[in-house]
Formats: structure tokens, sequence, C-alpha cells
């Protein structure tokens, strides 16, 4: 691996590929050749070849001739291993690069099963619609006899479904229509589960936080199912490299797996660049602080600019929102060079149909489209090949995500591509930009999830009971040691009820599945609904709805712009009219925490270190109207009911004697913490997979509960979803990362790539970024210089 510093156009040129320098001479224009330009680091990575070997002697001649015919003589060696040990029963994890040829590894074993049976059934579980639908295609492609392959999703039709319950043999779907539709109503498939051979669990890796948690649980349920009918299925899981696959993939699904990692598929050579937007001309943020150009902004500009240059490029974007305002730049910058070429630019996103979906994903694959800006519903194992470019808006959260979104670039192994991740105006980035090991040249991150979280497994238990009755045989072994606890409480609410031969669900009409979003927080949704036509237009998710749609609140859906006319809680509607007002609200709000019961607490002389369980009391109390250049035009005073939040959080807390002696006065304390702690949770997904906004934080200069200046960083999700658990694993790396990222920062007093952060309910005031640099040196100096005494935990807090 080359590196080029601080890199310049002479200095890249001599380790870069001429078509790297071609490209990056497009992107970045004259800022190439400054010396303290936006391109911070470049990294060239060799391509490799491949390593074959001979197909299976189990495999059918004709599955063996349908792959020749595709253009694959011979597997890949790891595709083979994966194949021999789930043809002999082992439930197995590959987890190998992108563009590695992962599908091929559960094919073979599958459709060799399918082919040899012809009663034999298997199930493919995908996390998007689009993985799925790609995969049906690939199936149908092969041409194979009597496979009888069927894509069952919320876009099927009503036939469809009929057809793939009574007729399909493979059918591919989601965890969703799983949880929802399919296990629900079992009964219906007694044939099909009778005879399920394989269980694959795509891109498993998507599988963590709260999300994994639920899926975990639902895979359960199924295999629970599978048992009544008799089958015991074979699970295959495919992944981008994640650490300990083996650990995770059994965590997922309950058994135990075997992972194969080493790669023997060839890879194309890409060239990876890590630019920084200029700051803006004025210091026109929050406060005045000084702002960066966005990364949205600068991802459509390039986009643009590689679209002219004839190459074909993918640019990622953290939001719908923002997928379709990219494609919006970027065509009309375009047009006003070629207008011939305006038409090669599109978006896509979750959200359109199915047929429109399909059709981008051909256009992008033929060349028909040369631009596409798109959120991470195309970071997944669609077959998009032959890319010569792939820009980056924003670090997605995890290096795994990063090296899934790079992977589209060069996946035919032909040619050099180019990789641009663009740094948004975040700490995290900031500091990956600045400290490229930390991203190219670091492991990926090992996945969080927790099954064992009552706030999940309750409901989770009430679907299994209305499914099956529940025994007590199969109580700990599928469901953990917390679900006999768990099962009482859901018994003494009347949810179930408690039969000598287990647990039951009393209802025969009503099935809870309908009620458990897996993919929301748990606390469930809201609908809009635009007012004057009746007309549903989507959801949020309920605890983040008094922030983001309460009366007055300007909302973006689908690249249209709605005011919020009100906010019913209590039937779980938000009213909306499609206007734009000219300006942004932005939700104020105040926070109170308390500490529930203390798991574990370590002392460090003047630093004592948490973890515990705590209840996050938050209040939306007014909105303010701001301008295109951020101006705050009006604040308008709101009353929204308190809502409450039990979760896990990490914390520590200080004493103010050891602030005093680092020069900190009483009066600059809550600004220091305050802005050690947005710092802190900006660097958090560093280290646990998570997004800024899956966590929460509050800081103060006395807390109740602690009786010292205190910061807590706590888990988004009721229950916790391990993020804040893992922060207090790493605490050390952890902060020392967030105490490098604030010194490096260059502005003078704070701003959104240190210590401002965008969810702040208070504004971004206090803030004191010296003094956060003081209080993480008084906090890493107390882990250094004490090596800690535990205190006793768990117990209430002191």
């Amino acid at each position: 691996m080359s590196r080029v510093e601080r890199a310049t156009v002479q200095a890249c040129a001599p380790h870069l590929p001429d078509r790297a320098v071609r490209l990056l001479r497009r992107v970045a224009g004259g800022a190439l050749d400054e010396a303290d330009g936006p391109l911070r680091h470049v990294v060239h990575l060799p391509g490799r070849t491949g390593a074959v070997s001979p197909w299976p002697d189990w495999t059918p001649p004709a599955l063996r001739a349908a792959y020749v015919d595709r253009g694959i003589p011979a597997p890949w060696t790891h595709q083979v291993e994966v194949a021999e040990l789930a043809r002999a029963g082992t439930d197995v994890v590959v987890a190998t690069g992108t563009a590695s040829g992962k599908s091929l590894a559960y094919q073979l074993p599958v459709l060799t099963a399918l082919l040899e049976d012809p009663r034999a059934t298997a199930l493919y579980l995908a996390p998007t619609k689009a993985l799925a639908a790609d995969q049906l295609r690939v199936l149908e492609e092969l041409g194979l006899p009597d496979v009888r392959p069927a894509a069952l999703d919320g876009d099927s039709s009503a036939d469809a479904r009929d057809w793939a319950c009574r007729h399909g043999r493979w059918i591919l779907s989601n965890p969703d229509m799983l949880h929802r539709s399919v296990l629900p109503r079992h009964g219906r498939w007694a044939h099909w589960f009778r005879r399920l051979r394989y269980v694959v669990v795509d891109e498993c890796h998507t599988y963590r936080g709260v999300f994994g948690s639920h899926v975990a649980l639902v895979l359960r349920r199924l295999m629970r199912v599978c048992a009544r009918y008799g089958a015991r299925p074979t699970v295959v899981l495919a992944s981008a490299t994640v650490a300990d696959p083996a650990a995770f993939a059994s965590r997922l699904v309950g058994r135990q797996v075997a992972a194969v990692t080493c790669d023997g598929s060839p890879q194309a050579a890409r060239t990876v660049a890590l630019w920084e937007p200029p700051l803006l001309p004025a210091d026109d943020g929050e406060n005045g602080a000084p702002a960066r150009r966005g990364a949205g902004a600068e991802a459509a500009r390039m986009l643009a600019d590689l679209v002219l240059e004839g190459a074909r490029t993918i640019a990622f974007l953290r939001s719908r929102n923002g997928a379709e305002i990219a494609a919006l730049g970027a065509r009309r910058r375009v047009a006003d060079v070629d207008p011939d070429l305006a038409d090669r630019v599109d978006a896509y996103r979750g959200g359109y149909l199915p047929e429109d979906r399909r059709a981008l994903e051909a256009a992008l694959t033929d060349g028909r489209l040369l631009g596409l800006a798109s959120t991470n519903a195309l970071e997944l194992g669609v077959d998009i090949v032959g890319l010569d470019a792939v820009i980056v808006a924003g670090f997605p959260g995890t290096r795994a995500s990063f090296w899934q979104q790079a992977g589209r670039a060069g996946r035919d192994a032909r040619s050099d591509s180019l990789v641009v991740l663009v740094a948004a105006d975040d700490p995290m980035d900031t500091y990956l930009v600045h400290h490229p090991d930390a991203l190219l040249g670091a492991p990926v991150e090992g996945c969080v999830l927790d099954p064992a979280n009552p706030y999940l497994l309750g409901p989770h238990l009430a679907c299994a009971a209305a499914e099956l009755p529940i025994t007590d045989d199969e109580l700990v072994p599928l469901f953990g040691e917390r679900a006999s606890e768990v099962l009482d409480e859901l018994v003494a609410d009347g949810v179930l009820r408690r039969r000598p031969t287990g647990w039951y669900w009393p209802s025969t009409q009503e099935q809870p599945a309908a009620y458990v979003d897996i993919r929301g927080s748990g606390a469930g949704q809201v609908t809009l609904v635009e007012e004057s036509t009746g007309r549903v237009l989507g959801t949020v998710d309920r605890t983040s709805a008094p922030a983001t749609v309460h009366a007055g609140a300007v909302h973006l859906l689908r690249g249209e712009t709605y005011l919020v006319e009100r906010l019913d809680l209590d039937s779980g509607v938000a009213f909306v009219q499609s206007g734009d007002p000219g300006y942004r609200t932005v939700a104020r709000s105040v926070t109170q925490l308390g500490v529930r019961e203390v798991r574990c607490a370590r002392e460090h002389g003047p630093v004592r270190i948490s973890f515990g369980d705590v209840d996050v009391c938050t209040r939306v109390v007014a909105y303010q109207r701001r301008g295109p250049d951020g101006a705050v035009l009006a604040t308008v005073p709101l009353d929204l009911p308190e809502q409450t939040l039990t979760t896990r959080a990490v914390w520590y807390d200080l004493d103010p004697a050891a602030l005093r002696a680092a020069g900190l006065a009483a009066g600059r304390v809550p600004a220091a913490l305050h802005a050690a702690e947005h710092a802190a949770i900006g660097l958090l997904p560093l280290f646990a997979i998570c997004d800024r906004w899956d966590v929460g934080g509050l800081s103060t200069a006395t807390h109740p509960d602690t009786g010292r200046p205190t910061v807590f960083v706590h888990d988004g999700h009721p229950g916790g979803a391990g993020f804040a658990e893992r922060g207090h694993a790493v605490i050390a790396d952890w902060l020392t990362a967030t105490r490098r990222a604030i010194a490096e920062c260059s502005c003078r007093a704070g701003c959104p790539s240190c210590v401002q952060s965008p969810k702040c309910g208070n504004g971004n005031a206090p803030l004191d970024k010296e003094g956060a640099a003081a209080v993480l040196d008084v906090v890493l100096a107390a882990i250094r210089e004490h090596p800690g005494r535990d205190i006793a935990g768990p117990s209430s807090p002191e």
C-alpha cells in the first residue's frame, strides 16, 4: 500500500496509475495542486489475483454447466470451502470482501439440494428488496429446471404471494416479511417448512444494534417453527468482513456457526482519496462558528465532473433527501456544460416503485446511466460491476459500510478505480481524514446486538407464543436466561396466559407481529398524512416525532417540502400540507437523566467511570425558524408531553478539585463538560458500530445521583443497544481519540468538526473547546496514573 500525505498532484503522480490521477484532477480541479488544499491523503491499494478450486464432485452437471455459461469456469477457494461445510450440514458464515462471489458460495449447496430433491425448499433473507430482486434475477438467468424461485416482499401482489406459498421452492424475502406474514401464518406454509433444507442470511453484518437484535429474535422464532414441522435447516450467512464473524453469526442465529474468512477472489486496484471540504469564507455556522462546504454539495459537484469525464460513478449520500438534492445539483451542473448528458444522471433510494428501482439498476449496469446519487440502498450486494468511481459523502458510520460502498468501484477486477471519501462537518469525519490509519489501516468493527434486551424480547415472546405455545424446554436454549422473567411480566400484564403446558397467546383473532416494528426502536411509528387529501405519505419513529414533526415543523419527504399543521401523539398521526415557507426548523429541548442502577463502576483517583441503567426524560419546548443562511428568524414555544427513555449509559464523574487544578474555574465547567460530551458522542462510532443519532448525552456541573461534575453518553433505544456498553469497554481509547480530535481541529472556539453537534437541544450553547480538552486531560491522566478500584455493583445510585 502506497500513500501520499497532504498530497499535491505532483506528489501523487509517481505513485498512482495515470487513470487515477486523471480522475482526481477532474474532481479536484486546481485544488489538487495546492499544498494545503482539501486533498488530505491518497492511498493506492494494489489488486490481487484469484485462487480457484475444482467444482465439488457432488455438483450436478446442469448446475456446473449453467455457471460455466455465465463465465464462471471454476469457483474461488473460499466458495468451495463454504459450500462443502454447508453441504455437510454445518452452519457457516462467509465473511470476505465486496465482489468476492459470496452468492455462489451459498447458491452451490442450495441449488444442488433443490436439484437432487424435487421436494426440498430453501429460504433467502436479505435486508433490502433490491438485493433480493437481484438474487432472483440471477437464479432465473441460470435457467435451472424446477427450482421455482419466488420473491416475497411488500411489493409482491396477492397473487404472487399465493403462488410463492403454493409453488415456490426457493423463497427470496426479508426479515420483515418473515416476521409479519410467514411466521404468524405458518400453518399455510406447513408443506414448505416441512422440507426446508437451507436458510441463507445475506449481508448479515447489517443486522446490528436494535434492528439486529430484532432479527436475531425473528430467526429464533423461525427455528422453533421449523422444529415444529420436523425440519432443521442449515444456515448459511454472508457478510462483509467483520471482526470475529463466527461469534457474531452465532449470536445472531442462536446456534454455533463456523466462519470462512480467507478470500480467494481477485480484486481490482483502487485509489482511495480522503477529501476535506474547504471552510466557507465567513463564520456562518451556529453561534458564529466556522463551517465547511457541505459534503453533499461537494459530492454533487464531483459527481457532475466525473460524468463529464465519462466515468461511471455512484455517489453515496446519508439520506434520501440528500440523494435527491445531490442528483438534482449534479444534473444541473452537467446540463450547463453538456445538455445531452444531463439525462444520464439520476437518484436511487428506498421509496421508489420496484420497477423504477430495477430500471435504474439495469441502466447503471449497462452504461445508459453514467452517474447515480444513492442512499446506502445500493451499498449491499446488488451486482453492479465495472464502475469507474465511487464518492462517499460523509463517513457511513462503520468501516465495513465504507468498504462495501468503496467496493462498488472496479468490481469487474479489470481496471483501476477511484474512491473519494468526502468528509462531513463532523468530528468523526474530521478525525478520519486526518488519521487515515484509523480508516484504511484498521480492522473492521465487530457488530453489536443484544437479543436479551427485555424491551425487544417481550414483544417477540408474545409473537412466538401466538405462533406456537412456548414450552419450558425451549425457553432458555432459544431465548436466553432472562426470558422466564420477561414472560412472568407478560403474564402479569395480561398479554400472555400461563398453563401447565406452556405460555399461550390468548386471542385467536389478533396477531401481535402486526404491532412490532423490527426496524424501529420499539416505541412505534407516527404516520404522516396530507391533511387536504387524507393521503398517507410516510412514517417517522415515535421517539423522534416531537422533534421532527411538531406543529410548525418543516419536514422534507421524497424531495418535497411539507409544513406540519398538527401532531396527535395519542393517535400516532401528524397532519401536513405541501408547501415551502422558505425557512427550516430546528427543535429545542430540555433533558433530565436519572441513574436507575449502576451495573459496574471503577474509581481512578479523582475520576469514577460507570456503566448502568438510566432514565432519560426529554421534552421539546420550542423550535427555531432559520433562514437559508442559518440566521434565526423566530423562536416559537411548544407545549408537548415529556418522553421517558429507559436505556443504558456510560458516564464519568470528576472531583471538582481536579478540575480546578487543571485551570477550570467553576463558571467554565458546564460549557467544558458540554463540549466534551458532544465530542465523545461524535467519536463513539469509531469504536462501536453506530451512528451519532443512535446515542445521546447529557452533562452537568453537579448531577444529583453522583454529586459531582458528570458526563453521560447513553443509547438512544429502549433497553439499550450495546453502544454505551462498548464505549465503557474501550473508554480510554475512545476518549484519547476524542481528545486528539479536539486538539487537531483548526477552529478557534469550537465548530461542527470538533465540539458542536447537529442534534444539540440547547443550540450548541454553552461550549468551551479549550475546557473540554482540559476535562479529558484530567480523565485520561487519572486512568493512566491510577490502576483503578472496582466499586461493588450492580447497585442503586449512590
